[in-house]
């Protein structure tokens, strides 16, 4: 893929998808040296590569060594950066399309081990009972102790419709867990829409790719052929991110014209920028697809459903959101991923993908390794959160804030992470985002109609006791933009 090409992809904001995508940030930024190259350690560089040449049990090609030496600095640096040979170079091709092969799961590195950040709806991961926070610990007979997350990917892709086997360690969980999945063709409906009882809008999305914002323009304009909602609630649960183009056309779509939607700062002047509620940041030359969206779009009450599967991308839109007042966001706090890449193409067919800044919501909050707090933190289910609460804090290397903070398990004066899991009738049930039995749904449903929300079973921080599930929040209506019709009564 040549540098032309990659100008017309852009940034993608999330992590690294196994059996799924390559999320990564791509940017045509040219290679300039900013210092004098440390010749002593160039010099001593060369002296390991030639001890290993000259006296290693085995012959290894000159290739092997540069490519694993590459892998390793940009492994030591983050969790994000990372050495793309030519196998996951050619892979990017297909990673904002919205269709590729594979498993359907987002993964980083615990310990040595691949970790699962998310997996994606409707793949093989989910159907197979693919957890977030699950530690990957065999693929089929291998062990992922210290295996690179480009060498996960390689073994996790396959020919469609071939089995696979993952050893899994579960929280709570007193022996590994075995997987069995078949590889499938991954395509990912970015955005899902419903009208729910009482005029109000859902709208999910899964992920954002290059059709997102047109997608969502088309999705709004259906549920408003009959009439206008009344309200709208935008689930941005377990979406690990995708482009930023897609983000910010999101955002735009319910905010204000040209307001600051995210900006990026970071040491050189191509990582710092601000990105506006504009075509020329979300169509990048392209007809401008908001000029379809219907008013009511930017005036109806509005909630944002958010998890701590909830990354990058998807931040950024909540983050915005809130930040303007525009919606009131609501669940668990967010992954934090709070950092941008971008691709540096090093031959014709490889790159690496390195961390370049960091991006900031509209009134400078840096969420890196803190995430998006909920205006309402809400439990997974009325009994208790379902979802392992895995956050880019918990990653090995991760980027700092930046800001002198990072996310914390007692968020405010509460926390939602049980110290000892539920078992039996009173463990949290499984459940589909959008279905009959999602209660942060639920409770968003009764935030927009005015009645009692009820924020789940909590921990106190102080006192470590448990807290009766029937702690409830009045919605601030006032903040609220106000329709035609009266809320119903609680």
């Amino acid at each position: 893929m040549r540098v032309s090409r990659l100008r017309n992809v852009g940034l993608i904001c999330s992590g690294l998808v196994a059996g799924v995508l390559l999320s990564i940030g791509i940017s045509a930024v040219a290679q300039r040296t900013t210092s004098p190259l440390p010749l002593d350690e160039l010099r001593q560089f060369s002296n390991v590569f030639a001890a290993i040449k000259n006296n290693y049990v085995e012959d290894v090609p000159d290739s092997k060594l540069i490519n694993g030496a590459i892998a390793g600095m940009l492994a030591d640096l983050d969790p994000h950066s990372a050495y793309l040979d030519a196998e996951a170079f050619k892979e990017m091709q297909t990673a904002t399309q919205g269709e590729f092969g594979g498993l359907g799961i987002e993964i980083g590195t615990e310990d040595g081990f691949v970790k699962v950040i998310s997996p994606i709806e409707d793949t093989p991961a989910t159907r197979a009972g693919m957890q977030a926070g699950d530690l990957i610990i065999k693929i089929n007979d291998a062990s992922t102790k210290g295996m690179s997350l480009t060498d996960a990917v390689g073994l996790m892709r396959g020919p469609v419709k071939t089995p696979i086997t993952l050893t899994v360690m579960r929280q709570g969980a007193q022996q590994p867990i075995v997987v069995n999945l078949v590889r499938d063709v991954i395509k990912v409906r970015s955005v899902r829409s419903k009208m729910l009882p009482n005029d109000i809008a859902y709208v999910r999305i899964a992920q954002f790719q290059e059709r997102t914002g047109a997608d969502l323009v088309k999705h709004l304009r259906e549920l408003s052929a009959t009439k206008s909602p009344r309200g709208l609630i935008l689930d941005l649960r377990n979406d690990p991110g995708g482009l930023l183009t897609g983000a910010i056309g999101v955002s735009a779509a319910f905010l204000k014209p040209d307001v600051l939607v995210v900006s990026t700062d970071g040491r050189v002047p191509e990582a710092r920028h601000k990105y506006l509620a504009n075509p020329v940041d979300y169509a990048r030359g392209e007809s401008d697809y908001l000029n379809n969206l219907p008013a009511w779009a930017k005036t109806v009450p509005m909630v944002v459903l958010v998890n701590s599967g909830s990354a990058s991308a998807s931040e950024i839109v909540a983050g915005a959101l809130q930040d303007h007042k525009r919606a009131t966001v609501m669940g668990n706090q967010t992954f934090g991923k709070g950092s941008v890449q971008v691709i540096l193409p090093i031959s014709q067919d490889t790159a690496i993908k390195i961390t370049t800044s960091r991006y900031f919501t509209p009134s400078g909050r840096s969420i890196q390794a803190l995430g998006v707090t909920p205006d309402l933190m809400v439990t997974d289910t009325a009994k208790g959160d379902l979802f392992t609460v895995v956050r880019e804090s918990d990653l090995q290397k991760h980027l700092v804030n930046g800001q002198g903070k990072e996310a914390d398990s007692k968020t405010e004066d509460i926390t939602i992470i049980e110290e000892v899991p539920a078992k039996g009738d009173d463990a949290p049930k499984p459940f589909k985002f959008g279905e009959a039995d999602d209660f942060q749904l639920d409770q968003a449903v009764n935030f927009l109609l005015g009645k009692t929300v009820n924020r789940g079973p909590v921990r106190s921080r102080k006192t470590a006791s448990a807290t009766p599930a029937d702690l409830t929040v009045k919605p601030a209506q006032p903040e609220m933009p106000s329709t035609k019709e009266k809320p119903a009564k609680p």
